[in-house]
């Protein structure tokens, strides 16, 4: 595929052409100066400081030359040859650089994606103003605050074991927003935090930019994650997808005829792609997103990741589990649990080192490992990731290469630099990843409805009788060939 490039933009109309004078429209702002106070004569009195007041400056300076440290060893140096040269589909930018490559199976549905990508822009303004710093951009992540709260509309789903998942709908910043309880054709999208269960701050974004576009967004918490109650001495493994699996079934029973999209953030990928492999053909997904995904779940736990991302979630988990510690005593060693030092200790204390069902942490990752069935998936997968993302780790050796070139179902869309789940926007406050993810949702219902139709399978009807009930799953493998 040949290298895609943006349209045209257009010139403003505030700028003058050339050989005419400055443009009535565009703002001239005046400098206006005034006269420096002059000193008053004398000896210069210097203010001395107390010896605590010199104390404190130390330790000050000391802190930031520590962070700095800190900093200067996350300075990840991507190569220039961050990708393969020789495949994907590159999009060039407006200057004529390389933004991003996408990694695929040659395909009609591939065709179909480059061509919205490439004509959307939304490619083609991401920039971070510190782009040698991934760490830093990580920390400004863990650090903000969300501007607004917005309103939701909790459910709290039962399982077959008496377990609670909660499904929070969004409504919006003061309540306005889509309908949640509605069954239109609007699509449904189904946002899933990473493994800690923290709901972030870019994660809220993309679900009200989804509210915005006419999504209906809801985010899946786990047991005990985020205020959910867990009733039953039992949570969640890595990539165990059963509970998943119960709401994706409940949103379809509640939105039977909308398209039914997810997308995951972090280490919540594996999650979403221990689902889809699980499934199969019967996942009732239209298309899946991830943003920064986790792909090798074992060698992730292991390798250590930065502290600046560890020792938060790490302390988010240990104070959720710190209240049922009554409950969990029954199945698991609390004093171990709380005692944990890394995510890895962590997890081996909640799910191997169990009073009820002993494992090994091979054991483990044998059903846990989010593709460990890859290859029976048959949703659309796009994965966004960055070269330089100081969590995933080198992309050597944390992306599966050879997964995007073999199956027509997933997409990889790499960036040389994005930091983890960032993708910063360039003038602030918005991602880029997230308009290429809502892209890439369009593109896919546009393309699967487009499918249905050439091949004559029923639609739903905008009025005037019931509507006619879907197959389960309508897309064929042959639409990828």
């Amino acid at each position: 595929m040949a290298p895609v490039t943006p349209p045209p933009a257009q010139p403003c109309p505030c700028l003058p052409s050339p050989g005419a004078g400055l443009s009535r429209c565009c703002p001239v702002i005046a400098l206006q100066t005034h006269q420096t106070p002059r000193l008053p004569a004398g000896p210069l009195h210097v203010p001395m400081m107390s010896p605590e007041g010199l104390v404190a400056l130390a330790l000050v300076l000391i802190g930031l030359g520590f962070l700095a440290c800190c900093f200067w060893a996350g300075r990840l140096e991507v190569p220039g040859n961050w990708g393969e040269e020789e495949e994907g589909v590159p999009f060039i930018a407006e200057d004529g650089s390389e933004c991003c490559r996408l990694f695929c199976k040659p395909s009609a549905l591939a065709q179909h994606l480059v061509w919205s990508l490439g004509r959307s822009r939304v490619l083609w303004g991401g920039c971070w103003l510190w782009p040698n710093w991934p760490r830093l951009q990580m920390l400004r992540q863990l650090l903000q605050v969300p501007k607004a709260e917005p309103a939701v509309a909790r459910e709290f789903l039962q399982l077959p074991d008496a377990g609670l998942v909660a499904l929070d709908w969004l409504v919006g910043p003061q309540g306005s927003g889509s309908d949640s309880g509605g069954g239109g054709r609007s699509s449904v999208l189904l946002l899933i935090p990473n493994a800690a269960g923290k709901v972030t701050e870019g994660l809220l974004q993309l679900g009200l930019q989804a509210l915005e576009r006419g999504f209906i967004p809801v985010i899946f918490n786990r047991r005990g994650h985020n205020g959910c109650p867990l009733t039953t001495p039992c949570l969640q493994p890595f990539g165990d997808p059963g509970d998943l699996r119960e709401a994706v079934t409940y949103l379809h029973c509640r939105h039977p005829t909308a398209p039914l999209l997810a997308i995951s953030e972090g280490s919540g990928s594996g999650l979403l792609l221990a689902y889809l492999g699980e499934s199969g053909s019967s996942s009732r997904l239209s298309a899946a997103a991830c943003l920064s995904p986790i792909f090798r779940g074992r060698d992730w736990f292991e390798a250590r990741m930065p502290w600046l991302y560890e020792w938060p979630l790490l302390l988010h988990l240990k104070q959720g589990l710190s209240r049922y510690a009554g409950s969990l005593a029954k199945v698991v060693d609390i004093d171990r649990l709380l005692g944990s030092r890394s995510l890895r200790d962590l997890e081996e204390a909640l799910f191997c080192w169990t009073t009820s069902h002993p494992s090994s942490w091979e054991a483990y990752w044998e059903r846990n490992e989010p593709l460990r069935d890859a290859d029976e998936a048959a949703v659309p997968v796009l994965c966004l990731c960055s070269a330089d993302d100081p969590v995933r780790g080198p992309p050597a050796c944390s992306l599966p290469l050879e997964l995007f070139r073999s199956s027509p179902y997933f997409f990889l869309l790499l960036t040389s630099r994005g930091g983890h789940c960032g993708f910063p926007q360039r003038g602030g406050g918005r991602s880029w990843g997230h308009e290429a993810v809502l892209e890439f949702f369009r593109a896919m219902v546009e393309f699967l409805r487009t499918e249905d139709r050439r091949k004559g399978l029923p639609q739903p009807r905008r009025g005037g009788g019931p509507a006619a009930k879907p197959p389960v799953f309508t897309w064929q493998r042959s639409y990828t060939r």
